[in-house]
């Protein structure tokens, strides 16, 4: 069979086309990147977030048309016998060959509302071995668990991740509130890829990541802090807690998230979130400029967000 994947919403490595690509390879079928202008026996698309736009063009040289991912259906699954099978990397050939990426937990505890994982998922618990992802030489990792530090399973998979000398980063962020001592020394001897991550959407996270930052530092951590900042309630409250982060220095770093409302698709982003997203996010603006100064378009200082009643 042809076999067209299509990756709807995103340019970051799509770990279910992935995993399709290889079963599908692994049958002896041709397997690529969707084309118009070819022909396939099936084509599976798949759409990440459910606040992104689908395909816009009609898809005609198919028969059968698969399509997965939260922005499609939150209960989709990919089919047990591919859900466990290694990635496809050839598919995206500007990952290193050193490289993969993968989840040892599925799942979070937690309850937020701007999140749709406990819906998906359900509660955290195992899913792979990190064994079963750092296979062929792949020796730095790119972990997408949503809560990893909530498991018994999850700790232990650090554990391993330290014994064998890998390198990590959960992308996803650390939950700042569950860092204890022992957990703080364990994280300090883990080879991060570039920085520690941590959730920091509330104005109370900020001392719970003070708390986890200086347990870890305590135990010989020197690297970067990177906080994941859902921009939310009022304009005075996200700026006070993204300039919280600038203002201890460069070894911290916001990056702001406006609030997606996941049951109102028409949802219109406040345009002081976008401007403030915009500044934080890009780190060569946000170290020499501070926020009243900055100018997102032409004709507007975001000092006039300081007035805001």
């Amino acid at each position: 069979m042809n076999i067209g994947i299509l990756a709807v919403d995103s340019n970051y490595p799509n770990l279910a086309l992935m995993k399709i690509s290889n079963f599908y390879k692994g049958k002896g079928d041709s397997v690529e990147w969707y084309n118009p202008f070819s022909s396939y026996d099936i084509v599976f698309m798949s759409n990440i977030f459910s606040f992104t736009p689908d395909y816009r063009q009609y898809i005609t040289n198919t028969d059968i048309i698969k399509k997965g991912g939260t922005g499609y259906d939150i209960k989709e699954c990919l089919d047990p016998k591919i859900e466990y099978i290694q990635p496809d990397y050839y598919i995206y050939p500007s990952i290193p060959k050193n490289m993969a990426y993968g989840f040892l937990t599925r799942g979070c505890p937690n309850r937020c509302k701007w999140c749709v994982v406990p819906q998906k998922e359900g509660n955290v618990k195992p899913y792979m071995d990190i064994e079963e992802i750092a296979i062929d030489g792949r020796n730095n990792i790119i972990l997408m668990d949503n809560n990893i530090l909530a498991s018994e399973y999850g700790l232990s998979q650090i554990e391993k991740i330290i014994k064998l000398k890998l390198k990590v980063d959960f992308n996803q962020a650390l939950d700042a509130r569950l860092v204890t001592h022992d957990i703080a020394k364990m994280l300090a001897k883990v080879k991060w890829i570039k920085r520690i991550r941590f959730g920091c959407d509330t104005p109370s996270q900020i001392g719970d990541c003070e708390r986890a930052i200086n347990l870890i530092d305590k135990y010989g951590y020197k690297g970067e802090y990177f906080f994941y900042c859902i921009l939310m309630n009022s304009f005075k409250e996200s700026f006070e807690r993204i300039n919280h982060w600038r203002l201890k220095g460069r070894r911290f770093l916001p990056f702001c998230q406006p609030y997606r409302d996941i049951n109102n698709p028409k949802q219109i982003i406040p345009q002081w979130q976008k401007d403030l997203a915009s500044w934080a996010d890009k780190k060569w603006i946000f170290k020499v400029c501070e926020f009243k100064d900055f100018e997102p378009r032409k004709g507007f200082k975001c000092n006039q967000y300081f007035n805001l009643k």
